[in-house]
């Protein structure tokens, strides 16, 4: 435990608490629609697959923008387009509690994307270049661990305000709360970095079978984990008996407890590894989503809530482990003026790809139930972790470093 314990300095500490503190913001933002679905649905009169494209246009229009972000992040400076970000999406979710119709709120809430693609590959790469590189997954599970708080609390946010206040003013306090991040961001030092002459092809990157692989396995993940996020408390609710208070505080408390453990532990675990094996990273990836996968199905199929939560919390706990080693492993893969786009580029093909898991399921909702539509994520969900075995197979035939990316693959001064 010593020798993973991270001994931070001031720059550091103040780095990791301010962007942790944006991906805070960010995912409350990301997850309070989440319990204002039913609100939408009676008031606005709308069918579950249009309920879950509200969450497919996020997600497409982030993946879009990702790698000109990610593109940009490499080249430009990082503070200024993380800051950038902030501000946008928080002025969407202004406007979503605005919107006077449902195609309205689809566009506002679609410009979220834009801002969160702005952050995301900035933030993690100056993460990574912050931290020596047998810390990686523990710096990014401290990152990723604001995102699940935030998760947790847009949850809370968003049954609590929505139940007494109704959706639109949710959607207004959130967007007014998500500026704060942004003047803390303005003032962060960023890492040193490689020259600008050092910046990576994209056609390059593109060649390293063991990154296609990551995006391969990335992409069926981020498929389920969407759907499934986005349509727990409705399943709660329409499903398992809990009232719309009940469920939101419910998954927001075992989202808080297990998420944050777990993607805590996640890091630890994988670092770990990685001393031991060259792919040890993914084996933590993998061997998580397999652990998961039966207590998703409990939940699921279980009519007792005690059991629905406990499994919840169980399959919560591992399948967070997955937010701070792929990052790291994203970076372990590629040199450092090519981490905000290799970052940028995953995002775009996982986030356009995983976008139609909660439209997909809100469309099997509609033609059968919604329960076989979470049974389809789950599986899609295993054949993710399956996958991850590609990745080590490429990573133990060519190595970590790939051959083609030798020329670049010198690090900055914390290696």
């Amino acid at each position: 435990m010593e020798s993973q314990s991270i001994r931070l300095t001031t720059y550091q500490f103040r780095l990791l608490a301010v962007l942790a503190l944006v991906n805070f913001v960010n995912f409350a933002d990301r997850q309070v629609v989440v319990p204002l679905l039913p609100l939408l649905r009676q008031q606005m009169g709308v069918t579950d697959s249009q309920l879950g494209s509200l969450q497919t246009w996020l997600l497409v229009v982030l993946a879009v923008a990702s790698i000109p972000s990610g593109f940009l992040a490499d080249r430009f400076s990082q503070t200024r387009i993380i800051v950038g970000g902030v501000v946008f999406w928080s002025l969407a979710t202004i406007a979503c509690g605005f919107a006077p119709t449902y195609l309205i709120l689809v566009v506002a809430r679609s410009l979220i994307g834009v801002g969160e693609a702005a952050y995301a590959p900035a933030a993690q790469s100056m993460i990574s270049d912050s931290f020596p590189q047998e810390r990686r997954a523990m710096a990014q599970s401290v990152f990723a661990s604001g995102m699940l708080l935030g998760g947790a609390a847009g949850l809370a946010v968003g049954g609590v305000i929505g139940a007494a206040h109704g959706w639109k003013y949710t959607f207004i306090f959130v967007g007014l709360f998500c500026l704060i991040p942004g003047v803390f961001a303005l003032k962060l030092q960023e890492p040193p970095r490689r020259p600008r002459s050092e910046v990576v092809p994209l056609k390059t990157l593109l060649s390293v079978p063991a990154y296609l692989a990551m995006i391969a396995a990335g992409t069926f993940i981020t498929f389920a984990s969407v759907s499934l996020l986005y349509w727990g408390v409705d399943f709660a609710v329409t499903y398992k008996g809990f009232s719309l208070h009940q469920a939101s505080e419910s998954l927001a408390a075992v989202a808080l407890l297990s998420l944050v453990f777990g993607v805590l532990t996640g890091g630890i675990v994988a670092d770990r590894l990685q001393k031991k094996f060259i792919y040890g990273r993914i084996v933590v990836i993998a061997a998580a989503f397999l652990c998961a996968a039966p207590f998703v199905l409990l939940a699921i199929q279980s009519d007792e809530k005690w059991v629905v939560l406990a499994g919840l919390f169980i399959a919560g706990f591992f399948m967070s482990w997955y937010h701070g080693p792929v990052t790291a492993v994203l970076h372990d893969l590629t040199p450092q003026r090519a981490h905000a786009t290799a970052i940028g580029v995953y995002m775009f093909v996982t986030q356009l790809l995983g976008a139609l898991g909660p439209q997909l399921v809100g469309k099997i909702s509609d033609a059968s139930d919604l329960q076989l539509g979470l049974q389809v994520a789950v599986a899609v969900m295993v054949g993710g972790s399956l996958l991850m075995f590609l990745v080590i197979y490429f990573i133990r035939r060519d190595g970590l470093h790939h051959p083609r990316l030798a020329a670049f693959h010198s690090e900055a001064a914390y290696d």
